[in-house]
């Protein structure tokens, strides 16, 4: 594969694994004094759990992202890693 074919589902697969490490890495670091700033951040969603009572069938959906400053720094550098593949 050339430097002009790049592939969107690479893109993809990078950007998730540079949230989850980033994430993984605020909550390990967010006790640190000095590093405690990439746990900071922002959670949204559906937090209390919607539920479907089908009389047979009970099923509970629920919803959230929590958006950290290590999750976002984890982004930045897989758009960059990617960018130089």
């Amino acid at each position: 594969m050339y430097k002009g074919s790049k592939n969107n589902i690479v893109l993809i697969v990078l950007i998730l694994a540079g949230i989850v490490i980033g994430g993984f890495l605020s909550e390990i670091l967010g006790n640190v004094p000095g590093a405690s700033w990439l746990g900071y951040g922002s959670a949204f969603g559906i937090t209390s759990p919607f539920m479907l009572d089908l009389g047979v069938l009970t099923m509970q959906f629920a919803f959230s992202v929590k958006f950290t400053i290590g999750g976002i720094l984890g982004i930045i550098i897989a758009i960059f890693i990617y960018r130089k593949m």
